[in-house]
This record gives structure tokens, C-alpha cells and sequence, in this order.
């Protein structure tokens, strides 16, 4: 009799969700909006033309975060990575066990969920394999048509032929649909034969992702479920040219997003089949949404707003972007994004918008020949930028600007628009209790025996304090100095990163603080350590700077010693040492990922 009575539960329940939508997502890895339903008259897209035509296309739709793994993450939680401390690429964090992934709350509800298949989240032993507590199949063969009878299903298809990877020609390719020196080139980019036939090729991978795009909608019809079938297309994140990825500008941020209502659900719809919607919309929405479209409780601690289905609210005025470490280097970058402007605030000014990224160097020759230009001499002011300091401000009007080459944040015509995106952000910051402000080497710790995003949701974390010295620090003002020497002081870690970090910024402009920084290199926190080094290296102290940080390279745990690498490369880099000097320093060395992605003109034993 129980079991009778359980089976009937059952069959409700999926009686219940039959009369939900199924929902299909299409995503394509590392494309801007290079479609010819977007206005790109180079682009061949004729599949995804189509579905624009027949659905909805968001002008200002954005990946949270510029890489695959930070984007994936808040995806898949519903949360900004930087509030869980996942935002930084290829790490493994710990995150709260009551948190279900939005798959798991969709199974509750009676849905068959599949992802084929790339999962590369940044949270630990979550989400890989049939075994896995997120999806009822996560791999290469996972697929809606599995499902029970009239089972409602969730299903995600990813494509990679537009990954980063697939920017170059394959060895012996001499044809392409747009001649390689006919290929209009962004101002950023030299012109050079190299940079010409990766944006050549990369067109003719946007149409081969197209062509994979019409085969799952094909197959959809095939199955007859078109009918009942919600989909959404979208990239993963910007473009996979150098400056595209990895980066936090619209060439990095911005994505194409396509949603198709069949008939039966188009009263779900926010317009008619073939318009634009013009509300801003980013990744941590969409769960939210899709709760919205199939009939499921939107959970508390989810941060985005439904845009679409019978929850939707009012539409956002701005995206919160974010930048933590990529591959091997570190960078904390912050900023929002409206329909008209974008401003942006960089922790870390002191280092380029393009470092040394171990994995596009190897794979785009795009990438090496644009740098072997600047390192020759040979690229103007604007194509010089991308490896150059950055600013700690940039405020840019995309739409007279797309490539964002023209910062206003010293036009006094937008001063109250900078006064008040800066209120913004930081108002941003605060309420998402953004993790990112700890250095990574530190998390474990703070932590303790808990995560990270409950450390950083309590009193133990001052982030109030923690903006005011991050942002005292990296506005480049002298003035700031005996603030900052007075944060030298403070109990907590992560206030003396960031004065540290300040006396870098400044380099010989934080003499005056000389005596105080010294005693940092004993600091409690590794971290702290590597940070002053680099600052006393500025201010004389080269031999010290170089043994503190070979010391922390080799003893610390794998992120303070990857931090401790990236800073030996800028000592050198910076005429601290010289290159034997830094491959003596870590010779014998034994690194394990991210680490072991340091170039290896550093590790000279590789």
C-alpha cells in the first residue's frame, strides 16, 4: 500500500511538470556577438539568423565574469562567484552544502537534466559524471532523449569549435571564406599575417559552431518537442581573441543571447517573435529565470532576477562584472555595466590588462605575434595599451566606442555619471559581500573549518574597511600614503595586503613608508610578504625583495607560491633582477596547476 501510494506521488508529480516547459540551452565557448542577426555583415550564421527570427535577441545580455570557469560557476549556483569566493579561473573552493545547484532543484521538481557536456566549475568534487549529484547525466552522451515517458526536460548542449583553442588555422589550411588580407582588423591589434588569418579562421569557426547549432534544433523538431521546447542560445563569455577573453570590456563581457518561445509559451514572452529586448541581463539571472518559465521557487540565496516567465520583477539598470585570477596570473578587476556606459575599477593598476597567459601564448599565434610587436617597438599607442599599467579608473560610452578605446574618466562633462557609478559598484560590492577582496593564499585560513562565503558573510570580515584601503591604495595618490601606513598596522590580513599593495602602486612615491613596510616581511600572512617585497624593491631593497619571495616560492602553500612566481616575473620584468637571478631562485622547484602554467623563460628547468 505505501509503495502504491509512493508511485502515485510520483506520477503526479510528473503529471504536474508535463505541463511545464521544457528548456533547451545551446552555448558556444568564447564569442562576442558575431552574427549576422547582430549586425555583423562578416559573420555567416544562417542557423542562428533563424532563430533570432523566430525569437527574442538581448542587445545587453553578459557573462558575470570573462573566463569559462568563473562564468560557469555563477551559472550553475545562481550566485555571483565572487560572493561564494569561486571567481578566480581553475579553482577549487568549498562552498556551502545547503546551496543546491539549480539542476538539483529542477530534478525536484520531476525534471530529467542533462549537460553535454563541459561542467569546469570552480567549486570542489560537484557536478562531473553520472554519478553526479547536479545532473541526471553530465557527459558526452547525455541527452534529453533519455528521459522517462513525458518526463519535462532540462537539457544543455555546448559547443566548442569557437573555444580559444580553435582561433588558429590547422596546419596546412591555405582557404578561408574571408581572405585573410581582407580581414578588417579592431584598432587594438597590429597588423601583422598572423593576427589576419586567427580572425580569418575564427569567422569560418563561428560558422562551423552555427552549423552545430541548426543540428540541435533539427533534431529537437525531428523529436517533435519543438512545440513544447523553450530555448535559449548564448557564448559563454566575450571573444576568443586576444583582448576578448579574460577581459572585462564588452569584447570580454558582452554575449550574444537568442531566446525562442514555441507558440504555447509565447504569453511567457517579454515581445514578439524577431525583436530586440533592450534590458541588461547577465548570467546570475538566468536561473532565476529559468525557476521563473518552469514553476519552481526561486531559492533565497539565488542573486539574480527573473527577465522572463510568471516571476519576472523589474529589469536590472546595470550588471555587476567581475576579474579574479586567469589561468596563472592574478588580477582583481570590478565593474558595471548599463546600457549606455561602463565603468570600471581596477585593484590592481600596476599590472596590464594583458599578461603573460601561458595557454593562449601557446595556442594563438595571434597573441604571440601581437606581443613580439609591442616588445619590438612596433605598435602604436592604442595597441601598446593592453600591455602596459592600466588605469585605476576607465569609464567608457560604448556606443560611439565599441572597442572602449576612449576612457572618460577625466572628461568633467561625465563627472557626475563617474560620481555616481562609483557609488554603484561600490554599493554592488557591499550588498554581494564580494570574497574577492582576500588574497587566495589567505582563504583557507580565514576560513576555517567552514567556506569561505560564511566567513565573508560575517562580522569577521570587514569589507567596508577593506574597500576603503583597497580603493585608498590603488588610486596612484600619494596623499593616501599615512593612511595607508596606518592600515600597515591593522590586526586584520587582509587591510595590510592592501596597504602593502598601496606602497606598490605608488613604487618610489612610498618612500616615506620604507621603515613601515620593512616590517612587513615578517608578516604572519605569506602573502602580505610577497606583496611588500615587490613594493621595497621599488625603494632599493632588490636583494631582500628577491629572498623574500624565492622563500615564500618554496615554502609556501600553492597559492602564496603562485603569487610569489608572478611576482618574480615582474621583478625581472621590471629591472629588479635579471632573468637568471629569477630561474636560480626557483630551480628544482616541483609546481602542480595553476603554478605549473608560469611560463618557462621562468621555470628554467621545464
Amino acid at each position: 500500500m505505501k509503495l502504491l501510494f509512493l508511485c502515485l506521488i510520483l506520477l503526479c508529480g510528473l503529471a504536474y511538470a508535463a505541463e511545464r516547459p521544457n528548456i533547451l540551452w545551446i552555448t558556444s565557448e568564447d564569442n562576442s556577438p558575431y552574427l549576422g542577426c547582430y549586425g555583423d555583415k562578416l559573420a555567416v550564421t544562417p542557423n542562428l539568423d533563424k532563430l533570432a527570427s523566430e525569437g527574442l535577441r538581448y542587445r545587453h545580455a553578459y557573462a558575470n565574469a570573462p573566463v569559462c570557469s568563473a562564468a560557469r560557476s555563477t551559472l550553475i549556483t545562481g550566485m555571483y562567484a565572487t560572493t561564494l569566493g569561486v571567481h578566480n579561473h581553475r579553482s577549487s573552493v568549498a562552498t556551502p552544502a545547503a546551496f543546491k545547484m539549480y539542476p538539483e532543484h529542477l530534478q525536484a521538481a520531476g525534471y530529467y537534466c542533462t549537460n553535454n557536456s563541459k561542467t569546469d566549475y570552480n567549486f570542489a568534487n560537484r557536478g562531473k559524471g553520472k554519478g553526479s549529484k547536479i545532473w541526471n547525466d553530465s557527459s558526452n552522451k547525455a541527452h534529453y532523449k533519455n528521459r522517462a515517458d513525458n518526463q519535462p526536460f532540462f537539457a544543455i548542449f555546448n559547443f566548442t569549435s569557437s573555444h580559444e583553442s580553435q582561433v588558429a588555422p590547422k596546419k596546412g589550411k591555405s582557404s578561408f571564406r574571408i581572405a585573410p588580407e581582407a580581414m578588417p582588423l579592431p584598432p587594438y591589434h597590429p597588423d601583422t599575417p598572423e593576427i589576419r588569418a586567427d580572425w580569418a579562421n575564427y569567422y569560418d569557426q563561428m560558422t562551423v559552431m552555427d552549423a552545430q547549432v541548426g543540428e540541435v534544433l533539427a533534431g529537437l523538431e525531428k523529436a517533435g518537442l519543438a512545440e513544447d521546447t523553450i530555448v535559449f542560445y548564448y557564448g559563454d563569455h566575450g571573444g576568443a581573441l586576444p583582448r576578448g577573453k579574460r577581459n572585462i570590456h564588452d569584447s570580454g563581457t558582452r554575449v550574444p543571447f537568442i531566446v525562442r518561445f514555441p507558440k504555447k509559451w509565447q504569453h511567457l514572452a517579454p515581445a514578439m517573435p524577431g525583436e530586440w529586448v533592450e534590458d541588461p541581463v547577465s548570467f546570475v539571472d538566468f536561473p532565476a529565470t529559468l525557476f521563473s518559465l518552469c514553476g519552481v521557487d526561486i531559492p533565497e540565496h539565488y542573486q539574480g532576477r527573473p527577465f522572463l516567465g510568471e516571476k519576472k520583477v523589474a529589469p536590472r539598470e546595470h550588471v555587476l562584472l567581475y576579474r579574479g585570477r586567469m589561468d596563472e596570473r592574478y588580477d582583481t578587476v570590478r565593474a558595471i555595466r548599463d546600457a549606455e556606459f561602463r565603468y570600471v575599477r581596477n585593484y590592481a593598476p600596476h599590472r596590464p590588462w594583458g599578461q603573460h597567459y601561458s595557454y593562449p601564448f601557446q595556442v594563438q599565434p595571434s597573441m604571440r605575434s601581437w606581443y613580439a610587436e609591442f616588445a619590438a617597438g612596433r605598435c602604436n599607442e592604442v595597441q601598446s595599451a593592453y600591455w602596459k599599467a592600466k588605469p585605476s579608473e576607465e569609464l567608457y560610452r560604448p556606443e560611439g566606442d565599441p572597442h572602449e578605446l576612449n576612457n572618460l574618466v577625466e572628461d568633467k562633462s561625465h563627472e557626475a555619471r563617474l560620481k555616481t557609478m562609483r557609488e554603484t559598484l561600490r554599493a554592488e560590492l557591499v550588498s554581494s559581500r564580494d570574497a574577492g577582496f582576500i588574497p587566495e593564499g589567505m582563504v583557507a585560513r580565514l576560513a576555517g573549518e567552514g567556506t569561505i562565503y560564511d566567513y565573508a558573510q560575517s562580522e569577521a570580515y570587514p569589507l567596508e574597511r577593506i574597500l576603503d584601503i583597497a580603493d585608498a591604495a590603488v588610486s596612484r595618490d600619494a596623499a593616501h600614503l599615512p593612511a595607508l601606513m596606518g592600515a600597515m598596522e591593522d590586526p586584520h590580513p587582509v587591510i595590510r595586503y592592501w596597504a602593502a599593495t598601496g606602497c606598490l602602486v605608488l613604487q618610489d612615491k612610498a618612500a616615506p613608508a620604507k621603515e613601515a613596510l620593512s616590517r612587513l616581511l615578517k608578516d604572519e600572512a605569506l602573502d602580505v610578504r610577497v606583496v611588500t617585497a615587490e613594493a621595497l624593491a621599488y625603494l632599493g631593497e632588490k636583494e631582500i625583495a628577491l629572498a623574500t619571495v624565492t622563500d615564500v616560492a618554496k615554502n609556501g602553500e600553492p597559492y602564496e607560491s603562485l603569487a610569489a612566481l608572478n611576482t618574480l616575473d615582474f621583478l625581472w620584468k621590471a629591472g629588479h633582477i635579471t632573468l637568471a637571478q629569477a630561474q636560480d631562485s626557483v630551480r628544482g622547484l616541483k609546481l602542480s596547476e595553476p603554478n605549473d602554467r608560469i611560463p618557462n623563460y621562468l621555470l628554467s628547468e621545464k
